[in-house]
Parts: structure tokens; C-alpha cells; sequence
């Protein structure tokens, strides 16, 4: 089995990968690892923005007091307040390196709102903020000669000394990979390695992620024996495009915060009845109101209406979704959009620290696939690519303090094991398992959830995790195998959170604790127990 060295080893390129990979390249070799192409990430799909205090008006005690409003109690303020203050630091180092935040005539920046927020401070690049912030840190990432970026290369497991059996505390010595190019598993040997690999959308039926979004990182820290925690805080998007030709595309909440209205099939205004902020209420609220419309009228969908802009507004400030919306028959001057909530946030994730340091040394995790009490209950609008950021720039920085401590150069990396295991032929059960899963979740753990819908879904992913693990003894690896493997261990972890948390609070509503817990609230919902080291086939 090849092994590859490095000093810093990064699983993922979205904002959070790219930014380490940037900061470290400097101090070391640095191994950028993608299960895909670099730009596939749920970065390079962000459509809104990144929240920065820079108006005058605005302020840090402003944009502190809305987090943790939308978190719901569960936030943890000193680092909300740390991510917040360093927000302009980091706007301008992403300026400095290409990123094309829009500005007014007179050089400010223009801001747009979002649901939630209380003054505008929502920076962007149009409305392709993150697929600009993606193209800018590739272009840098690529002239960087000690940066080696493998593409097409999905991460297997994490390989820990105390797996291996090795004396002494149990540390990360890296990770087993599947090369796609060559079909062969690979380890990469590294003294730190970052979980920079997003959310997990794709265990939902319904989402506005891409398909990288099967929660891998979440999955293998968990099998490495970390705590997770808080995955029952999965946050629906209120608006996605309802069309059969583009089932994950979203309609930007800055649509909203221009001046959209929500809409049922008659064309009535509903938000108001659902809380006095209207369309521009946090996301949670939106999402459980459009739900709860569409089930009391028999809709199969609301509305986005905002034909009280002139096509020259909305085609200036969104000409993404306009183009994308007018390929599918529907101007935004002229029609109502048709929209339903969809998986789009886990606010839930590794536990780490604000320095992406996890339970497990050597082992960083940033972005979203970290839980680091920045969302709490609920994400506040374009937090994310800002947390993102700040917390890989931390990471980054701790990594190259320790820099000279650690060295696993000696440490043999056990070849993988192939076994028995055959190629596969039978596709169509790893394809029917992977919609069974995003079925049963989507049906049994959405919006709204009861005991019983939890218990079933319980039952459903329990036997699809037995079968996944008889056919991952049974067969090659496969990226398709790898995916439904994490997907059902990311349901698993939901659905447990789910039951331990007996309130309802952010994006966890259940009919049957209506109420939120405020006398005796369980501020973390932690999965500890793994599910057994990686299986060596």
C-alpha cells in the first residue's frame, strides 16, 4: 500500500479546507484531499453571503445579541463574540486574496439583510458569494508549490495510534483513502490532521446541498471513538426551488431580504401569523410556518413573490437565480417562485474548540462539519462561511505552534486489508439503501418530529446499517459505498440526538415536548459511544 507524508493533512476544499491549506503552506507540506473535484463544495454553493460587522451603525454587541437570539439559548457566547470581532480582519484577508465583494459607488460595501439579522451586514459577491470565495482561495491554493492537492480521492477512516494498539496516549496519524484515479487504497501520513468536510445534507431526501454533502467527516470522527454532539439541530432551508429539473436549488434568503413575501396558493401573505418579523423571521420559524401551511391547505408548495421589483432590480442583484429561474420558465418580476424547505445546515458536528482541536490530538475539525456552540439551536443566516473561516485561520495557527512536537514518520500505517472481498455487481442495493435511508429520515425526522416517527426511523436505520455493513465485508470499496456507509452513521447520530433532547428548541420541534426546557435545558446532546474501529476489508 502507498503511503504518502506530510506535515498537515486537510480533508475537504470548501472555505474552511482551502483557508488552512493557505495559512499552513508556509510552515510545512500540506495535503489537500477531495473526494471529488476542488471546486464541489457546499462553499462553492453558498449563494448569500458572509455576516461582517462594517456599517457604522451596526456593531458587535449587535450582531452578538441576534446570534445568539437565533441559537436559542444554546450558543456559547464567548465564541460568538471572538468570531464576530474578527470578522473584518478576515473579510479583508479574503479581499486581499481576490475575493470581489460588491461595493457601492462611494466604495462602501453594499450589505444585505437576512432572516434574523436586525441591521444589514451580509457582504457579497452578487449572489454567488461562495463560489467567488472558492475560485479566489483555488487560484491561491494552486500557485502554492508546498501545497499537493488529490482530487478524486475519498477519505476511508482515520487511523489512530490507539487503533493500531501503539503505546502511549492515542493520537491521529492520518487517514485511509480510496484513490479514485487508480481504484487503489492509499494512507496519508501526517502529525495533524482537519476534518474540513462539510455537512450532510444528502441524508435528507430533500436538500439544498450537493452530492458531496454525505457527512464523512462527522461519520469516521465518530467511528474513531469522538463525542458528537447536538445533531438533532438540522436547519431546513425555508426556500427551495420546487421544480422537477432542479430539486436542490436554493432561492437565497437575501431574496427575502429585499423584499419578498411568502405566499400560499391563493396568494395570501402568512408569515405574520406566524411571528411579528414576517418572511424575515430566523429560519427555523420560516421553515416549521411554510410546513405548516402547506399540510393545513393540501399545497404542494408556497410562494416567493417579490414582482413588486422591476426586472432590472432583482436582475442586478441576483442574476444567478434570475438566469437559472428564467431557464425554467419563470421571470421574478412577472411570476410567483415556487419554493418548499429542504435539508440545508447541521449545526450539530464534531465537538471542537473555536481552534478546530477535537477530543482526539493531532485531529482538527472546522466549518460545518465541527460543533463548535457557534449556532447553538440554530444557525443566524450567513454565520457559517464566517465561522468557517475565522475557526480554520485558529486552526491553522495552533497546528504550526505544535509544529515541531509530533512526528509519525515512524509510525507503520498497517496495509489495508482486501480480504475476501469482491467487486461489487449489484449496485442497485447500494442505490436503493442510499433512498431508503433519505426516505425514512425525511419522513420520520424532519421539520416536525414525534417519538414514534423517531422509533421507526430508529428501527429503519439500525437494519440498513446492519445490511451496509455486510455488503462493506462482502465487496470493494466504492466512493458510492463510502457515502451510504456514512449517510446511514450520520442518520443514526440524528436520530439519537433526537430522542435525548426533550424539548423542542431551534430546529428540533417535537409534537411531543411542545415546550421549550428553559428550568433544566441539556445544553449538548453527546453521542460518545463508537461504533467500533474502521473495518479493515
Amino acid at each position: 500500500m502507498d503511503i504518502i507524508d506530510c506535515d498537515f493533512l486537510i480533508i475537504g476544499s470548501g472555505i474552511a479546507g482551502l483557508s488552512a491549506a493557505l495559512e499552513l503552506a508556509p510552515h510545512g507540506r500540506v495535503i489537500v484531499a477531495t473526494k471529488r473535484s476542488l471546486e464541489l463544495s457546499n462553499t462553492a454553493w453558498a449563494q448569500g453571503g458572509v455576516s461582517c460587522v462594517v456599517d457604522p451603525a451596526d456593531s458587535i454587541e449587535a450582531h452578538v445579541a441576534d446570534t445568539l437570539d437565533a441559537g436559542a439559548g444554546l450558543c456559547n457566547a464567548q465564541v460568538v463574540e471572538t468570531i464576530a470581532r474578527e470578522g473584518q480582519r478576515e473579510i479583508a484577508a479574503l479581499e486581499a486574496q481576490g475575493v470581489p465583494f460588491e461595493h457601492l459607488p462611494g466604495g462602501e460595501y453594499h450589505l444585505g439583510t437576512e432572516g434574523g439579522h436586525t441591521h444589514r451586514r451580509v457582504l457579497h459577491a452578487g449572489d454567488i458569494t461562495g463560489a467567488e470565495i472558492t475560485r479566489a482561495l483555488l487560484m491561491r491554493v494552486q500557485e502554492q508549490p508546498g501545497i499537493l492537492v488529490k482530487e478524486n480521492c475519498c477519505a476511508i477512516d482515520l487511523v489512530t495510534t490507539g487503533w493500531m494498539r501503539l503505546a502511549g496516549p492515542t493520537r491521529c496519524v492520518g487517514a485511509y483513502f480510496l484513490d479514485g484515479e487508480s481504484g487503489a487504497v492509499i494512507a496519508i501520513r501526517a502529525p495533524f490532521t482537519m476534518l474540513a468536510t462539510g455537512g450532510a445534507g444528502k441524508v435528507y431526501l430533500y436538500t439544498t446541498n450537493p452530492d458531496v454533502a454525505t457527512g464523512d467527516g462527522v461519520a469516521m470522527a465518530w467511528r474513531a471513538g469522538l463525542p458528537i454532539a447536538n445533531m438533532e439541530f438540522v436547519q431546513f432551508h425555508p426556500t427551495c426551488l420546487y421544480h422537477p429539473e432542479a430539486r436542490s436549488f436554493l432561492i437565497s434568503e437575501a431574496v427575502r431580504g429585499e423584499g419578498a413575501e411568502l405566499v400560499n396558493e391563493a396568494g395570501d401573505a402568512f408569515m405574520q401569523r406566524h411571528d411579528p418579523r414576517g418572511a424575515l423571521a430566523p429560519r427555523d420559524i420560516v421553515a416549521r410556518a411554510i410546513d405548516y401551511e402547506i399540510k393545513k391547505r393540501g399545497d404542494t408548495c408556497a410562494y416567493l413573490d417579490i414582482t413588486h421589483k422591476s426586472e432590472e432590480q432583482v436582475r442586478k442583484r441576483f442574476p444567478n437565480i434570475y438566469a437559472t429561474l428564467a431557464e425554467l420558465g419563470y421571470r421574478m418580476e412577472r411570476d410567483r417562485i415556487p419554493v418548499v424547505p429542504a435539508a440545508h445546515y447541521f449545526c450539530g458536528g464534531v465537538r471542537a474548540g473555536i481552534d478546530g482541536v477535537t477530543e482526539l490530538p493531532g485531529l482538527y475539525a472546522c466549518g460545518e462539519v465541527a460543533c463548535t456552540g457557534m449556532h447553538g439551536a440554530n444557525r443566524l443566516a450567513s454565520n457559517s462561511l464566517l465561522e468557517a473561516r475565522v475557526c480554520a485561520v485558529h486552526a491553522a495557527r495552533h497546528m504550526v505552534s505544535l509544529r515541531n512536537r509530533f512526528h509519525v514518520e515512524d509510525v507503520r500505517i498497517p496495509d489495508w486489508e482486501r480480504g475476501n472481498a469482491m467487486p461489487s455487481n449489484e449496485a442497485v442495493v447500494v442505490e436503493h439503501n442510499w433512498n431508503e435511508v433519505r426516505t425514512s429520515m425525511w419522513d420520520y425526522v424532519g421539520i416536525v418530529r414525534t417519538n414514534k416517527r423517531l422509533e421507526r426511523a430508529f428501527r429503519r436505520i439500525r437494519n440498513l446499517r446492519r445490511e451496509i455493513r455486510e455488503y462493506y465485508r462482502e465487496y470493494l470499496v466504492s466512493t458510492d459505498l463510502l457515502e451510504l456507509r456514512n449517510l446511514a452513521d450520520v442518520a443514526e447520530l440524528v436520530i439519537r440526538c433526537a430522542f435525548l433532547r426533550r424539548e423542542s428548541r431551534g430546529l428540533h420541534f417535537t409534537l411531543d415536548y411542545r415546550e421549550t426546557n428553559n428550568a433544566d435545558p441539556v445544553r449538548d446532546t453527546l453521542i460518545s459511544d463508537p461504533p467500533g474501529g474502521p473495518l479493515l476489508l
